[in-house]
């Protein structure tokens, strides 16, 4: 996996970790659904990421999944993996065992959760990452999700690290917008909200880091294509009626809803890692309508 590579992809999917019912990774699944993602435009694929439940996998888990994947995928698409913790020393462990296991064109280092650090210390923390390993770096700005949140400037800090590639940004077009005009020309940046897809690349970053393309990915290809040719009107259409199937694949603690859609269409993805919890057959009922599947 290489630069290159990770340079063209638009379209990246967070993978979803499959389970079977007594919770252990159903490894058997992988296969079917990672073609039926390549098939739909996935340019990309973020392993152990949130959509993943990474915080419920083991060390060990992690690794095997990134085998498993590696041998699926054989090189097809750039692969990146989730390496970022709350703690420093724990990530830039990871980060270079990642890095010794080779096969991953990134590593994905979420804001540090929960401690709250100052945007000082957020600097020193990606900046020490980056520093103690050859493997690329994309941060991961998710405040929804986190204690403590990036702001524009200190990205902009720390995109001039030459180990620092990207961002996956899951704030609003403001921050992106700032972002796309500032940053260094070979800064990748991606949105990772779903809803806001058109409206980053309309604004000139690369694409989306996405949930919803594990249903949705010929939409976004679609819709990114009309973007590039000038069609506005064609784009914008495509948006508006996504953004119901958005919302739907949100309206539980995500992958929850997600997970019950796949198990609907067949890939037997299963249940969730406690503390998330299963959408209701109700609930599920809903987030099919919504996503005109029954």
């Amino acid at each position: 996996m290489t630069i290159e590579q990770l340079k063209k992809a638009q379209i990246i999917t967070a993978l979803v970790t499959p389970f079977k019912k007594n919770g252990d990774i159903n490894f058997a699944v992988l296969p079917k659904l990672i073609e039926h993602l390549l098939s739909h435009h996935t340019d990309g694929l973020v392993l152990a990421g949130t959509t993943g439940e990474s915080p419920t996998l083991t060390h060990d888990e992690e690794l095997e999944l990134f085998r498993v994947v590696q041998e699926i995928v054989k090189g097809r698409v750039p692969l990146i993996a989730g390496i970022g913790t709350n703690d420093t020393r724990d990530s830039i462990i990871f980060t270079q065992e990642v890095a010794a296991f080779g096969g991953f064109a990134a590593g994905l280092a979420v804001v540090p959760y929960y401690n709250k650090p100052s945007q000082e210390g957020l600097f020193q923390h990606f900046t020490a990452i980056a520093n103690a390993s050859t493997l690329p770096i994309i941060l991961y700005n998710v405040p929804s999700r986190t204690a403590a949140q990036l702001t524009p400037e200190t990205t902009l800090r720390l995109a001039q690290h030459p180990n620092i590639i990207a961002i996956k940004e899951c704030t609003g077009v403001e921050n992106l917008a700032c972002l796309i005009e500032h940053a260094p020309s070979d800064f990748l940046i991606y949105t990772g909200e779903d809803g806001l897809a058109f409206h980053a690349k309309a604004l000139g970053a690369k694409g989306v880091i996405s949930v919803a393309a594990h249903t949705n990915g010929t939409d976004f290809y679609d819709m990114f294509e009309k973007l590039d040719k000038g069609d506005i009107q064609g784009a914008a259409k495509i948006q508006r009626q996504l953004l119901p199937k958005i919302n739907a694949l949100f309206s539980l603690p995500s992958p929850a809803p997600l997970k019950a859609v796949l198990n609907h269409l067949g890939f037997e993805v299963g249940p969730l890692r406690l503390p998330l919890v299963a959408a209701t057959s109700s609930e599920t009922k809903t987030i099919l309508q919504k996503l005109d599947l029954i």
